[in-house]
């Protein structure tokens, strides 16, 4: 993930929160869906992407991305914490996970949406349950639960 984006796109949706608080965000692999740590709070969304094999070089889209946002608010500082789960080939024998590449125009939705849940969950506003959907990507061929991070760790909603 182009991180860069995501930290500058971040902070420009972040003033729109009290200002006497300050957030950052922090990517995080090793948080988990439905255990975040005492005092934080959960937000799941799934967006669309690209992935690119680094083994073959075989790129394929998805519309089934899950990026898993834990976020917590103490004392004037907010932290969120991002994680975006990686699928793999399915051309390539033992191929590695891959990192998603979400688009800025996704990367803005998934961070308005999240700054409504912050609003939400940390500041309790009163904003509904109201969600900007993502821009889908053309996929050809269904979501494949085997090469899929989230679904193999049995998070994914679509591993049913």
């Amino acid at each position: 993930m182009a991180q860069p984006e995501w930290m500058s796109i971040f902070q420009i949706k972040t003033n729109d929160l009290p200002e006497e608080d300050s957030w950052r965000l922090q990517f995080d692999d090793n948080i988990v869906p439905d255990s975040p740590n005492s005092g934080w709070k959960q937000y799941i969304r799934n967006t669309s992407a690209w992935f690119k094999c680094t083994s073959c070089g075989r790129g394929w889209p998805s519309n089934k991305v899950m990026v898993l946002f834990n976020m917590r608010l103490t004392k004037w500082e907010g932290v969120v914490k991002v994680r975006a789960f990686r699928q793999n080939c399915k051309k390539c024998s033992a191929a590695p996970m891959e990192k998603p590449t979400i688009t800025p125009e996704n990367i803005d939705i998934l961070l308005e949406n999240l700054m409504k849940k912050i609003r939400i969950k940390c500041y309790h506003e009163d904003l509904g349950e109201a969600q900007t959907p993502y821009q889908t990507l053309e996929v050809k061929s269904p979501h494949e639960p085997a090469h899929c991070e989230a679904c193999i760790a049995g998070y994914c909603s679509q591993s049913s």
